[in-house]
């Protein structure tokens, strides 16, 4: 029967092994919002063609989210009031319809068709913290002559833009579609609802074909004048709860407190869901053995980092826009810290292969001390913690982004800047807890191995007396926390070179 020696050396490694198997399930599979950010940077369009037996109408919606939005207003904001006027909205809408229109082609029999203007109709939907989104509807209408037409149709509006890319085509009654490359239904209701379930694979369909025959069918219907859509709220987006806490009415000092606390929560949540870096915070630990003042010192760059992070790219959409569009600083980022893990993971593994301390071990059989193994952190770089917590903080949060413009808007930087600083440090805190834990699973393991319990043989891992012991263990946990890291680092590599954006994909 095994004694509970045998049971207490056991519970070091369960505390480190499957923690770091469970996390690196999160690299895997990322959370939605990492895998699209499908939200605040999206520009969104739509387009149905109804056919008719004399013509075909694209009805047409533009949706730009709340930071496309910001960037854009100067131009809806002519005279700088930061009011929007009914003429400036009429000025815009017929601009951009022009616009778009230019980017729309339509061919019918191959010939190209013209696409006449019928309709235009701008709103600003409310989005997230006090800021506005844009809705622009559109009617195009084109001449659809002959007894049989074989259509193309596409559409290179923003073509380097992140967002929802959705062409129904719709027969009327009497007109027969006798094949098509676009379905016949919408799924997102002209850009109103998006699917939890396609969230993560968002359409992107720039370009259709299809064959139809006019026949009898049911002629076009007039377009009479419509009353304006009622402005309701944007489709719900990620981080919304957070980014509400910037436009509260009251700003008391208990209200501030608690939003300090909620913001400081959401942060810790945030780092809690899956493709964070928990993980290469985990396999680093393991790997250079470190102590609880390396814990705090990640945790507080981490915060840093993030912070500052927000804040570049804050400057980014205000200033450089007209040279690069701020969601397309993420993938690079992703893939900066990426490569930034796989190097640094690739410097621990170098360093802890047997044959670099096989003459450490030869000076430890002659009678000098060794104290690695009670994970006093003598081998870990600060360079390395430095590298470990740029590589987790590099990329920031898009709700806080939407956090700092919605408190520029509102004339409330101080208070976006502290929630900002609250939710990097609920985040750096998370990960700090983990390293936390990995440091004192070492030291138990350090304290088991002290006390000379011996485990039976194991078929991978076997001391020459055949018998293995907590020491052996402590000695494998530091090459495998530096395997692991490369493998996230991969990981995380391969993830930024999938997302588009990059290199021009």
């Amino acid at each position: 029967m095994k004694s509970a020696a045998f049971r207490l050396s056991l519970l070091g490694t369960a505390l480190i092994v499957p923690l770091l198997a469970l996390l690196a399930v999160s690299v895997a599979r990322p959370s939605t919002a990492d895998a699209h950010p499908l939200g605040n940077f999206t520009v969104n369009l739509y387009s149905r063609l109804e056919l008719y037996s004399d013509v075909i109408r694209v009805h047409y919606v533009l949706d730009m989210a709340e930071i496309p939005t910001f960037q854009e207003l100067d131009a809806v904001d002519t005279d700088g009031d930061d009011a929007v006027s009914d003429a400036e909205k009429e000025r815009y809408a017929a601009q951009m319809a022009e616009e778009i229109r230019g980017d729309l082609y339509l061919t019918a029999n191959g010939s190209p068709s013209r696409l006449d203007l019928l309709s235009q109709e701008l709103s600003f939907p409310p989005g997230q913290g006090g800021l506005d989104t844009l809705r622009l509807s559109l009617v195009f209408e084109s001449r659809s002559p002959g007894s049989e037409l074989t259509v193309e149709y596409q559409d290179e509006n923003y073509a380097n833009r992140i967002g929802w890319r959705e062409i129904v085509v719709q027969p009327a009654d009497g007109v027969t579609l006798l094949q098509s490359t676009a379905p016949v239904e919408d799924v997102s209701d002209e850009l109103r609802t998006y699917p939890d379930d396609l969230l993560s694979r968002p359409l992107d369909v720039s370009e259709v074909g299809f064959t139809f025959i006019p026949g009898t069918g049911e002629a076009a219907p007039e377009m009479h004048a419509r009353a304006a859509e009622p402005i309701e709220a944007a489709p719900g987006r990620p981080g919304g709860a957070f980014v509400s806490l910037v436009s509260a009415g009251d700003l008391s000092l208990p209200v501030l407190l608690l939003a300090l606390l909620a913001a400081l929560g959401f942060g810790a949540l945030h780092a809690l869901e899956p493709g964070h870096g928990k993980t290469l915070v985990a396999a680093y630990f393991v790997g250079v053995k470190g102590t609880a003042r390396h814990a705090l010192m990640l945790g507080l760059t981490i915060a840093v980092t993030h912070t500052v992070g927000v804040i570049a790219i804050g400057l980014v959409t205000l200033y450089g826009s007209k040279f690069i569009l701020p969601e397309q600083l993420y993938p690079w980022l992703s893939l900066a810290s990426g490569l930034l893990v796989v190097g640094l993971g690739l410097r621990l593994l170098v360093s802890r292969l047997p044959s670099r301390n096989a003459h450490v071990h030869g000076h430890q059989h002659h009678g000098h001390s060794h104290h690695q193994a009670d994970g006093d952190g003598a081998s870990l770089p600060w360079k390395g913690l430095v590298a470990l917590g740029l590589a987790d903080g590099l990329v920031p949060s898009p709700s806080t982004l939407v956090v700092l413009l919605a408190a520029i808007s509102l004339d409330r930087i101080g208070l976006g800047f502290l929630l900002i600083v609250a939710f990097s440090v609920g985040l750096a805190g998370v990960l700090a807890l983990v390293s936390l834990a990995l440091v004192y699973a070492r030291r138990l393991l350090a304290w088991l191995s002290s006390r000379r319990w011996q485990l039976r043989r194991h078929p991978y891992i076997g001391s020459a007396s055949g018998k293995v012991s907590p020491t052996s263990l402590l000695a494998v946990l530091p090459l495998g926390g530096a395997l692991v890291l490369v493998i996230v680092g991969l990981l995380l590599t391969a993830r930024a070179l999938s997302q588009p954006g990059l290199l021009g994909v």
